[in-house]
């Protein structure tokens, strides 16, 4: 048998668990967020985090065939498969890269992310070891946040190196806005303002970077004045936003909403079905008892495959258009269902565990209240035990 028809009877063989990704709402997000910053501002698409669980190669092609021209990366290790599926356009480098990787960008046409005068120099050489005229970087302002990016007083000598850098180009400023989605806080105003100041010292040594960027998904909604030439979406290319906040309130309107759509939809099948008796403790623990007779369906999807563990006995899915609850411990590769009164349940019957279907909804935002994190984690958590469907 061929290593072809193995890996295709593996894959007939999986455990009936996988994630649909929807490449339609895909293109319908990028082209509704370009829409909304207009023709004459980038959208840097960010596909790290493997598109935020979503798949980054098939997502990065279908963007890059609805118009998108740059994508935004953690790492040299994110680029290369982008690359490798025949990704043209520009790729951004958003944490830098370690030492040993400058030839690999360079060779890749990468754009990295610097901060330090190491990085110029790195680049620097080996921009001229492989005889390319220029390279193109951008440069990370710290204007407050504390994590990556050139805090203002070390601002002169990275711009030194990089006039003593004459194969490279410095072609994007950029910044991190550490609160965006709260409307009220002073913080974001004082970054903005070091990061206008920044670029008035950049102008005062000579350096005019045509690209400028330092909103992300929550700013792209909330602050025009932050947009500048590039944007960076990420979450909202997947259909989700952090709730806006002011005073410590979630505030919500037209105005602070886009009309995203969710492009994943994680499902899987009733394993098998069992019928419980009253008070009978059900999982890990015994934490959840039957008050009365139960029907009980065994899903096989865990915490192994990212389903928070958080959401025993408080999350629901969806079964034949009804809510079924989560009912004990999840465990690693197990999960308890509630179908009691459901009509017409059957071993095999497909269960919707994040998304949505005919009216009813458990998306990420859900998953995330109830575990008491964000829909980035949720996403980002979905492991890859399970396989991911690309629905053009």
């Amino acid at each position: 048998m061929s290593s072809t028809a193995v890996e295709a009877k593996v894959r007939h063989a999986t455990r009936p668990t996988w994630a649909e990704v929807s490449l339609a709402n895909l293109r319908h997000n990028y082209r509704l967020l370009q829409r909304h910053v207009g023709k004459d501002v980038n959208v840097c698409a960010v596909v790290k985090a493997d598109a935020y669980g979503h798949g980054s190669a098939p997502c990065a092609v279908a963007l890059e065939e609805e118009g998108a021209q740059w994508f935004g990366v953690t790492s040299l290790d994110e680029a290369i498969p982008l690359r490798e599926a025949g990704v043209e356009g520009r790729i951004l480098l958003m944490t830098g890269f370690w030492r040993g990787e400058e030839e690999e960008i360079v060779r890749l046409r990468l754009t990295a992310t610097v901060w330090e005068p190491e990085q110029v120099s790195l680049l620097e050489r080996a921009t001229a070891r492989l005889g390319e005229a220029q390279h193109s970087v951008h440069l990370k302002l710290d204007t407050g946040m504390g994590r990556l990016g050139v805090p203002p007083q070390g601002l002169p000598l990275v711009l030194a190196t990089l006039k003593s850098s004459p194969h490279l180009v410095l072609e994007g400023l950029s910044t991190h806005l550490a609160s965006s989605e709260v409307l009220d806080a002073p913080s974001v105003e004082e970054q903005l303002k070091r990061f206008s100041e920044a670029r008035q010292a950049l102008s005062r040594e000579g350096f005019e970077p045509p690209l400028v960027h330092a909103a992300n998904t929550s700013a792209i909604i909330s602050r025009k004045q932050s947009w500048h030439n590039m944007v960076r979406p990420g979450i909202a290319l997947y259909g989700y936003h952090l709730p806006f906040e002011r005073a410590g309130q979630e505030v919500s309107g037209s105005g602070l909403r886009l009309a995203v759509k969710p492009v994943l939809t994680w499902k899987t099948r009733i394993l098998s079905l069992r019928d419980i008796a009253a008070n009978q403790a059900l999982g890990y623990g015994g934490t959840y008892v039957t008050k009365a007779p139960a029907r009980i369906a065994v899903l096989p999807v865990g915490y192994a495959d990212g389903l928070n563990r958080q959401l025993s006995s408080r999350g629901r899915v969806i079964v034949r258009e009804h809510y079924a609850p989560m009912v004990g411990r999840i465990s690693m590769d197990l999960t308890l269902i509630d179908v009691t009164g459901l009509e017409g349940i059957s071993v095999g019957d497909e269960v919707i565990l994040l998304g949505a279907s005919d009216g009813l909804s458990f998306d990420a935002r859900e998953h995330a209240e109830l575990a008491h994190t964000i829909p980035y984690e949720i996403l980002c958590g979905i492991s890859k035990r399970v396989p991911r469907r690309h629905i053009s």
